[in-house]
């Protein structure tokens, strides 16, 4: 058994943990992002000041950042520090227009977790075929400020905007011809709201494997959702972006076949659970299993083999340790390193159902005792997860 102290709730103190516990599952120095805190107090803030007005006019802008309008919820609705159903009804009375907007953006990920939970692990393959012209390697041209400026936000906060995260994965993909998982890859280890299920999908339905058509990325964009950026280019003068990529055709691949991860609709009970087994997808005060026994002590597992593979980035790991350092403010937390299927063997647990195809495998071989629902937004229906519009027409509406 590896178990590991609780760091204290502060940026240096986790920051000290990482290096002394951690620091052989990152390949590079850094910190925590200097503008997103992890953590329900953080999250609650952020939702408090989160203003919705003006949000369909500005969501796609980029630069300068005062422009811009994107809610920065992203990290906590990941976590489950804010669930879509509670975030869903706090924007209730704002400009009707605004309100549409954001709520369908809220569509988009539960539509992502739905896509995940239905198809798992087949979601690596593409719904079309790539084009067999792809070249080696990757990354962006950094002598363009469109794209430095963007790859250096992605690697200092950890975040960025919707618009941009299309700009790097066209470039990435539709310009350039690099593999789409690979672009992936690398959002997913830097991105504090990274997951299997929006990550991924963004990154298809960008590169054209995943949609009816490629994302084009160009000059154009940057100039209306940057505007100065140009002004200071290098090559504004002979700009390598001047013009649409030239786009692939993608032939149709066989629509794979669903393994439905979407867990039970109440709660599974088997026994009298004795800790509580808490996930990275839902870390919250709201989890339905830390609700329903709050006197139980709670259990985090670093899954030591799974994140030697990813090798996510320090500012993820401290995100996630200032939100278990809080949690452990509250309630008594055991956290541990290791395989979850051997460092929780033989413990009675109640823990709430993930939809994403790790838990699955754990929860298998650890067979909880008590399992709670995932708290949807949309009750899952059998119902094609290939394309956003013919899913949302099918599912129940909030």
């Amino acid at each position: 058994m590896a178990k590991l102290p609780v760091p204290l709730a502060q940026r240096t103190s986790i920051e000290e943990f990482i290096e002394a516990h951690l620091a052989h599952l990152v390949d590079e120095p850094g910190a925590g992002s200097p503008s997103i805190y992890g953590g329900q107090r953080a999250a609650h803030l952020a939702l408090e000041n989160f203003c919705v007005r003006g949000y369909a006019q500005k969501r796609n802008e980029v630069f300068p950042v005062e422009r811009r309008g994107a809610s920065k919820l992203s990290p906590y609705i990941r976590h489950g520090l804010l669930q879509l159903r509670e975030v869903w009804e706090a924007v209730e009375g704002g400009p009707e227009r605004d309100v549409g907007k954001f709520r369908n953006e809220l569509m988009w990920q539960e539509y992502a977790r739905h896509w995940y939970a239905c198809l798992g692990e087949q979601t690596k393959s593409a719904l079309r075929q790539e084009p067999v012209d792809l070249r080696p390697g990757g990354g962006w041209d950094r002598t363009l400020p469109c794209l430095d400026q963007v790859v250096t936000e992605l690697e200092t906060q950890g975040w960025i905007v919707n618009q941009t995260r299309m700009w790097l994965a066209s470039d990435w993909t539709v310009r350039n011809k690099h593999a789409w998982t690979e672009g992936e890859d690398l959002f997913f280890r830097h991105l504090l709201d990274g997951s299997r299920a929006a990550n991924r999908l963004g990154w298809q339905w960008t590169s054209g494997v995943g949609s009816s058509k490629p994302y084009g990325f160009s000059r154009w964009q940057v100039e209306k959702r940057a505007p100065g950026l140009c002004k200071v280019c290098p090559h504004q003068k002979k700009c390598p972006l001047e013009s649409r990529p030239t786009l692939s055709n993608f032939t149709p691949l066989p629509p794979p076949s669903p393994t439905h991860l979407f867990g039970p609709t109440s709660p599974l009970d088997h026994g009298i659970p004795k800790a509580i087994w808490l996930t990275a997808e839902s870390l919250g005060d709201h989890d339905p299993a830390l609700r329903a026994y709050p006197d139980l002590p709670a259990i985090f597992v670093f899954d030591e083999p799974l994140l030697a593979k990813l090798r996510l980035t320090r500012k993820r790991f401290v995100f996630l340790l200032e939100t278990l350092a809080e949690l452990a403010q509250n309630r008594s937390l055991d956290l541990r390193l290791g395989n979850p299927s051997t460092e929780l063997k033989g413990i009675p647990l109640a823990v709430t159902h993930a939809p994403v195809p790790g838990f699955q495998k754990h929860a298998q071989r650890l067979k909880p005792v008590r399992t709670h629902p995932w708290p949807w937004l949309c009750q899952p229906a059998t119902t094609s997860v290939r394309s956003f519009s013919a899913w949302s027409k099918k599912v129940s509406q909030p």
